[in-house]
């Protein structure tokens, strides 16, 4: 494994019926298969992921990555005001896993940020809402079957 491969920051989310860092509340889907009910969620992260303890729910695996569709004055002005997960007053979350066609994959990056913004003003309207709202990207498209997220 290269140098590269091995300072990402994998991380493993572990549903079970033990609340842990974060408290389940509902379940949801939009579209799709949901994923199963439990109680507490917990979120691992380091250099390998996590091995799901039996009683897992379900278990989701994914990198941090950088943020694809989001240009340097977005990306200042999000960094400038946003904060961090763990924050003592931070006690409620969302866990949204999305799943996309190989149709998005196969458009060029500059259709998809615009959809991603010009269109939808995903990062407009997600900015309105900092810094109350603490956000972190993970990505598992490149993990191959290791993921369902």
């Amino acid at each position: 494994m290269n140098s590269v491969a091995t300072n990402i920051t994998r991380v493993s989310f572990v549903a079970s019926d033990v609340v842990s860092e974060w408290r389940i509340e509902r379940v949801h889907a939009v579209r799709g298969e949901s994923l199963a009910a439990a109680a507490g969620l917990a979120r691992v992260e380091g250099q390998a992921f996590s091995d799901a303890a039996t009683a897992a729910a379900w278990t989701l695996h994914g990198v941090r990555s950088n943020e694809r569709y989001l240009e340097r004055e977005e990306k200042q002005r999000l960094a400038s005001i946003q904060q961090g997960l763990g924050r003592p007053a931070s006690n409620l979350g969302a866990l949204i896993p999305i799943r996309k066609a190989d149709a998005w994959w196969e458009l060029p990056q500059d259709e998809r940020r615009a959809v991603f913004e010009a269109r939808s003003r995903h990062i407009a309207i997600g900015a309105q809402y900092l810094p109350a709202v603490a956000r972190r990207l993970y990505h598992a498209r490149d993990l191959g079957g290791l993921s369902t997220f």
